[in-house]
C-alpha cells in the first residue's frame, strides 16, 4: 500500500491521539440500522487497526437516536474491549449515566452547545439549563472515578444563529470545564470554520486558562475545511483530534452537518508530517471498505477511495 513521503515539521506535536468517533457519531445519523453484532465487529477491527481511544456508543433515549438503542447490548458483546478509560460513551443526563454505570463504563462524554438555539433543538433545554443538567452528571461521574469529556458544539457557526462570537464559545467552554471535565472537544458541527478562526479561538481559550493540553478538536468536512483546520490546531499545539473511520457522521439535529473528518485522511496527513499515531492505515482502509458494504454505499474518504478504489467499496462485506 502506498505511503506518503514523510517531510517532518518541527512546530507540530510528535504524536497525536486520534479520538475515534465512528461507532457513535459516525453511525448515529445513518438511515440503515446496523446490527449490533456488526457494530461490535466494527469496534474490534478499529482496535486491531491501532486506534486506542474509541467512543463506542451513546446512552440516549431510543426515540432520540434509534441507531444507538442497542448500547447496552453492544457493550455486553464487547466485554472488556468496550470498557476502560479509553472507551468513552456519550450520556445526555443522569438517567443515561446510570445506564452507562450499570454496564461498567469508565469514561463518559457530555454534549453541550455554544448556542441557545441548538441547545434547545438538541436537548430541549436552554443553554444555561443544559449546563445545569450536566452538573450532577459530571459530579457523579467524578465521584465514581470516571474520566469525563465535554463536547461543545457549534463553536464555529450555527445554522440558525449564524456566526458565533468567540467570547460566547469561550464562556460556554469555561462553564463546561468548571464542572470538573478532563477534556474539552471543540466542535465545528456544520463545518464552516476556517484556519484563522481556529487560531483565534484557541488563543482566547488559552487566555481563559484552558490550555491545548486539555483540548481536542472535532471538525466536520461540509465545506472541505476539516483537515486544514485540524492542521491549524496542531500548529497551535493541540494533540487530540476527533475523526471518524470512513468519514462517517453528521448530526440528526443539524441537517447541514455532513460527515466528520475521515480517520484515514487524517492518518495519511499525519504520517506525511512524521507524526506518530500508532494506526495501521491499511487495516483501517480495509475496515472502512467492510463497513461501507454494510451501509450500502462507498466511503466518502478520499484516502479510502485512492487506496482501495471507489468501485471496490463493499465488495468483501
Amino acid at each position: 500500500m502506498r505511503r506518503p513521503q514523510r517531510e517532518a515539521l518541527t512546530d507540530v506535536p510528535e504524536r497525536v491521539t486520534i479520538y475515534e468517533v465512528g461507532p457513535r457519531d459516525g453511525l448515529q445519523n445513518e438511515k440503515t440500522l446496523v446490527p449490533v453484532e456488526v457494530k461490535a465487529e466494527f469496534i474490534r477491527r478499529l482496535v486491531a487497526a491501532g486506534l486506542d481511544t474509541i467512543e463506542t456508543t451513546s446512552f440516549v433515549p431510543p426515540q432520540w437516536v434509534p441507531q444507538l438503542a442497542d448500547s447496552a447490548a453492544l457493550l455486553g458483546l464487547l466485554g472488556e474491549v468496550g470498557r476502560g478509560r479509553n472507551r468513552p460513551v456519550l450520556v445526555p443526563n443522569e438517567r443515561g449515566l446510570e445506564a452507562a454505570l450499570a454496564q461498567g463504563v469508565q469514561a463518559i462524554a457530555i454534549f453541550g452547545s455554544a448556542t441557545e438555539t441548538f441547545a434547545r433543538k438538541n436537548l430541549n433545554r436552554g443553554l444555561q439549563e443544559s449546563i445545569a443538567m450536566f452538573a450532577p452528571v459530571a459530579q457523579r461521574a467524578r465521584n465514581e472515578g470516571l474520566w469525563v469529556r465535554a463536547y461543545v458544539s457549534m463553536c464555529f457557526g450555527d445554522p440558525w444563529e449564524g456566526d458565533v462570537p468567540i467570547a460566547q464559545v469561550v464562556d460556554v467552554a469555561s462553564q463546561m470545564m468548571d464542572l470538573g471535565c478532563d477534556q474539552l472537544s471543540l466542535g465545528d458541527t456544520i463545518g464552516t470554520g476556517t484556519t484563522g478562526h481556529v487560531h483565534r479561538l484557541l488563543d482566547a481559550l488559552d487566555i481563559k486558562g484552558i490550555g491545548v493540553e486539555r483540548i481536542g478538536v472535532h471538525f466536520h468536512d461540509t465545506y472541505g475545511q476539516a483537515l486544514a483546520n485540524t492542521l491549524a490546531a496542531l500548529a497551535h499545539g493541540v494533540s487530540v483530534v476527533d475523526a471518524s473511520t470512513g468519514g462517517l457522521g453528521g448530526c440528526p439535529y443539524a441537517k447541514s452537518a455532513t460527515g466528520n473528518l475521515a480517520t484515514e485522511d487524517l492518518v495519511w496527513a499525519l504520517d506525511g508530517l512524521g507524526i506518530k499515531t500508532g494506526v495501521d492505515l491499511e487495516a483501517l482502509v480495509e475496515t472502512s471498505v467492510w463497513m461501507a458494504g454494510h451501509l450500502g454505499r462507498p466511503s466518502p474518504s478520499r484516502v479510502v477511495k485512492a487506496l482501495a478504489g471507489s468501485s471496490g467499496a463493499g465488495d468483501d462485506a
